[in-house]
């Protein structure tokens, strides 16, 4: 994700970045967490560390995130319902493609019957993105977790159900970018997490023939180009705030 930070072309703007625990140089078992709710938590801790040591306000912050990431940031809001400024989520794993019939099913199986265990991603990086050098970069990156536990995985799938049903208390402005050519997650359960959203400024955009890496695929200008214009329009209005005093006359 480090690319956005010249690529979004943001002047006057922070940059930060979460190495989610047990992946990149962050600590702890490769591919692994004590459970999805740890991870938002991690998320939560990294903005009380903003606010507290930066000086930065919860309401002066964007969030970008991509795929898992996606899911988390999702997962964060919803759950700790931030007045947050906005958020982009690219192509969000709510659900992904196992290509395994009933492979959930089998998969808590194994669980019950033989302990904890790791599944290795099947992804390559020529489903990820059309872009030569970064699918290379991917293959040659010592620190690329492949690996991740069942446990993690379950928990995961759950909390993409629980999102993509739930998503109508989730009010934070919202821009949803998908990829037309995504053979990593089901399109249709980012299409109803959209559908049900309950923020009244959201907007979608699909890239059609992008595959799973949205924000890193080979033409990614223009998509850049609109994920700069959401961020540039959140930040130049006042925080969008929703108020619950009516919920039982529209929820």
């Amino acid at each position: 994700m480090a690319h956005l930070v010249d690529e979004l072309d943001l002047p006057g703007h922070a940059f930060y970045a979460l190495d989610t625990r047990g992946h990149g140089l962050s600590p702890g078992p490769r591919g692994h967490a004590p459970s999805f709710a740890a991870l938002v938590k991690d998320l939560d801790c990294l903005v009380a560390h903003l606010n507290q040591d930066d000086g930065v306000a919860t309401d002066d912050l964007m969030i970008v995130a991509q795929s898992i990431g996606a899911v988390i940031a999702a997962g964060w809001v919803h759950d700790y319902a931030p007045e947050l400024r906005g958020m982009v989520l690219a192509a969000p794993a709510f659900r992904v493609r196992l290509y395994v019939p009933f492979a959930r099913q089998w998969l808590a199986l194994g669980r019950s019957l033989f302990g904890p265990f790791h599944v290795t991603s099947y992804v390559s990086s020529s489903m990820l993105t059309h872009d030569v050098g970064r699918a290379v970069s991917y293959d040659e990156d010592p620190l690329v977790t492949r690996p991740i536990s069942v446990d993690l995985l379950l928990e995961l799938a759950a909390a993409g159900d629980r999102l993509v049903q739930d998503a109508a208390a989730i009010t934070t402005p919202t821009f949803l970018l998908l990829s037309g050519a995504d053979a990593v997650v089901d399109s249709a359960a980012q299409h109803a997490f959209f559908v049900n959203l309950g923020s009244p400024i959201r907007e979608r955009y699909v890239a059609e023939g992008f595959f799973h890496d949205t924000l890193g695929e080979r033409d990614r200008a223009d998509v850049l180009r609109r994920v700069r214009g959401f961020i540039q329009a959140r930040f130049g209005e006042p925080v969008e705030t929703v108020s619950w005093l009516d919920a039982h006359r529209r929820s």
